[in-house]
């Protein structure tokens, strides 16, 4: 495989808002095929790496799908957005700031509890079930835009998640991994079986 050429295959592929803050990289000493730290709000890159020696044992549609669920994934992560637990965050910022400069150390520890209370809120929301399935899901969606069905899309993901699994010699899939494995079989029309709503919330 030409690293470059598909380095150059995948950046065409990603949609415009993936690949303006998309760095892929060469890692060969990795053991996962494709890694992406989570994405913190001070990093405006985010830089996924592949190891090339396992990422070419991928067929074409799990390569150009498992490109497509990282980068979605890597949007679907939010931490900037008008909603509560925001307003917790900017609440107890400024409220620690105030009382820092009042020399208030028992408003600081309040403030600052709530501040982290915030922030704790924010993780939690973007480790849910819900975030990695709606990844799932993005992928699909900007697959057919780029000529594959919705069951081949979802298919090629499906049987990319089992063979990373075997090319990381990972024992087994994840509980998560399952999860996905379910939901996609039923995009696939594999199953009519969806994951309920309660799960993906969890």
């Amino acid at each position: 495989m030409n690293q470059d050429d598909e380095i150059r295959h995948l950046l065409e592929l990603m949609p415009a808002s993936g690949r303006m803050m998309t760095q892929l990289t060469s890692k060969p000493q990795q053991s996962q095929v494709i890694e992406v730290p989570f994405p913190y709000p001070w990093s405006s890159i985010r830089r996924m790496s592949i190891n090339f020696d396992l990422w070419q044992d991928l067929s074409r549609s799990q390569r150009d799908l498992m490109l497509l669920r990282t980068v979605s994934w890597v949007t679907e992560v939010k931490w900037i957005a008008l909603n509560l637990d925001q307003g917790i965050v900017l609440a107890g910022a400024i409220g620690t700031a105030t009382q820092i400069a009042q020399q208030d150390a028992f408003g600081v520890l309040i403030a600052g509890g709530l501040c982290a209370l915030g922030v704790r809120r924010i993780w939690q929301a973007n480790h849910r079930s819900e975030i990695e399935l709606k990844a799932d899901e993005a992928a699909v969606r900007v697959a057919q835009r780029r000529g594959y069905t919705e069951p081949e899309a979802a298919l090629a993901l499906l049987k990319a998640i089992e063979k990373v699994s075997e090319l990381e010699r990972r024992p087994g899939l994840t509980y998560m991994e399952l999860m996905r494995c379910q939901n996609l079989r039923a995009l696939a029309k594999l199953s009519p079986i969806a994951v309920p709503p309660g799960i993906r919330q969890e």
